[in-house]
């Protein structure tokens, strides 16, 4: 379909106190799901507009297929984009909604006709091409939306939060009918969310943004697993990423972190030797932390108060107090965990996949897994 490339791209709005984005670099690849991740005002939707052609390029250059079109009016981008909002004719049938742009583009009839019927059954919308708007659900509307984009068949496809209209349940079934059809159609994809599951489920790889800038690319489970930063490490998760300040002491080749009343011993290939005094935040996944055996051997344990439990059925949350340090720690555990708010127990985490940062939220070492 489309390599679509961004170089060091800037968009800076009058009267701004800094860019909404700023010098953002990355190449799409043909056929690649990529998602722009991160919390509101970070600069990913103004960045899919440049892309459409919706806000203009302040400095660098956009390209698709190697063509340059920082200038190119938006009609004429070969790009079809899904709001957040469905934006249905109200007055039209779902079958004229379809056909629209296409009329606008004087497609032969026979070849509309074509198109809209084709998508209406990939889409579900066949028996109901016929109604308005106002007689379809969330979920249905959405879907109309979608078909409005694919029936152009463009060369690349931009989603601007396309589900957050939705309830929790329409919500998942059409991410499942996106990630269908783009195994389907096989087209170039550009989704901008602040949901972490969605960029999870759907994205090929995923780019983290924030403050106009991108923090760091890659495919899904990379960036889970190999967060560069305190920021996408806490971003990236539900619940997010255990983060415990702490100071690097002597001991094992500089590898020992003080916690509170903990001394964490990190191995060689988790932190490289550092200063010792140096401030370390010490960053566990919840999933890697659990209840400690009965007389076990703790040399990752943490004394603590359990503070809340969340109960969700197949797991269970437990929300910890660190005994003599102001710091909150969070489980993982199974469904069935006999435990109660009050009650004081060791938690111990899985060493193998903690992280360190440093004192700017770096990352400190690369994980080797």
């Amino acid at each position: 379909m489309a390599i679509v490339k961004l170089d060091r791209l800037t968009k800076i709005f009058d009267r701004a106190h800094a860019p909404a984005a700023e010098d953002v670099s990355l190449e799409i690849g043909d056929g690649e799901f990529m998602v722009l991740l991160g919390p509101s005002g970070c600069g990913k939707t103004t960045t899919l507009r440049m892309i459409a052609g919706l806000e203009a390029v302040t400095a660098g250059t956009l390209s698709i297929d190697g063509e340059v079109i920082n200038d190119v009016p938006a009609k004429n981008r070969d790009i079809a984009m899904v709001f957040q909002s469905y934006a249905l004719y109200p007055h039209m049938t779902v079958r004229n909604n379809l056909a629209f742009g296409l009329r606008r583009r004087q497609v032969d009839r026979a070849e509309i006709e074509r198109r809209v019927t084709g998508v209406a059954a990939t889409l579900g919308l066949s028996e109901l091409l016929e109604r308005k708007p106002h007689a379809l659900s969330g979920g249905q509307r959405q879907r109309v939306a979608l078909g409005r984009a694919i029936v152009r068949d463009p060369k690349v496809f931009l989603f601007d939060e396309p589900l957050s209209n939705l309830d929790a349940a329409l919500r998942v079934s059409t991410r499942g009918e996106i990630a269908t059809l783009h195994r389907r159609l096989g087209a170039t994809m550009i989704y901008v969310t602040h949901d972490q599951i969605e960029a999870m489920t759907l994205g090929s790889r995923i780019c983290i943004m924030n403050k106009g800038r991108f923090v760091q690319v890659g495919a899904p489970l990379d960036v889970y697993r190999n967060p560069m930063s305190t920021f996408v490490a806490s971003f990236l998760g539900s619940p997010p990423m255990n983060l415990l300040p702490g100071i690097a002491t002597d001991g094992q080749g500089g590898r020992t972190i003080k916690i509170g009343p903990a001394t964490i011993d990190l191995p060689p290939d988790r932190m490289p030797p550092v200063k010792p005094g140096a401030a370390v935040t010490f960053g566990i996944r919840p999933e890697h932390v659990g209840l400690a055996a009965p007389a076990a051997a703790m040399p990752a344990g943490f004394a603590v108060e359990i503070m809340q439990i969340e109960r969700l059925g197949a797991e269970t949350l437990i929300v910890s107090k660190v005994d003599g340090f102001d710091a909150r720690l969070i489980a993982r555990v199974a469904g069935d965990c006999p435990m109660a708010v009050g009650d004081r127990t060791q938690l111990v985490a899985d060493l193998s996949k903690a992280h360190a940062f440093d004192s700017s939220g770096a990352v400190l070492a690369p994980t080797r897994r």
